[in-house]
């Protein structure tokens, strides 16, 4: 793990902003594909995840299984979180490989009520077979 990663899992966020200012890459991530992004999300701390997002880190960046730092937010029920990406522009159309949104995994009342005011764009989903002319 990079020390930005490190520093955003843990939410330190002196650290981060240090590591962000001093020219970090924002584009590393763990073992698991995962980003400084979502470990910040997992932590839990509002202003890592702010100072991410004005840093420039991809926000809508897909683990292998596809998940997204929204899709983990939702899942885990961190509303305040989810709220935060979504007013920065993440994308709640995406799917994991399984085909999950971040609405389908919504594990709160808050967080469905949050993702349910966005509408998935339709060029973000794959089209649907019945659609398809032969």
């Amino acid at each position: 793990m990079t020390s930005l990663l490190e520093a955003s899992a843990e939410g330190r966020v002196e650290q981060l902003r240090s590591l962000i200012d001093g020219g970090a890459d924002l584009s590393a991530t763990t073992a698991d594909g995962n980003n400084a992004l979502w470990l910040a999300c997992a932590s839990g701390s509002l202003e890592a995840i702010q100072l991410l997002i004005d840093g420039g880190v991809e926000i809508d960046h897909r683990n292998p299984d596809g998940g997204t730092a929204l899709i983990y937010a939702s899942s885990a029920g961190k509303a305040d979180v989810v709220a935060l990406l979504l007013r920065h522009g993440a994308n709640p159309a995406l799917e994991t490989v399984d085909g999950f949104s971040a609405l389908d995994l919504a594990s709160t009342i808050e967080c469905l009520a949050l993702l349910r005011k966005f509408r998935p764009r339709q060029t973000d989903r794959a089209p649907s077979a019945l659609s398809e002319t032969k």
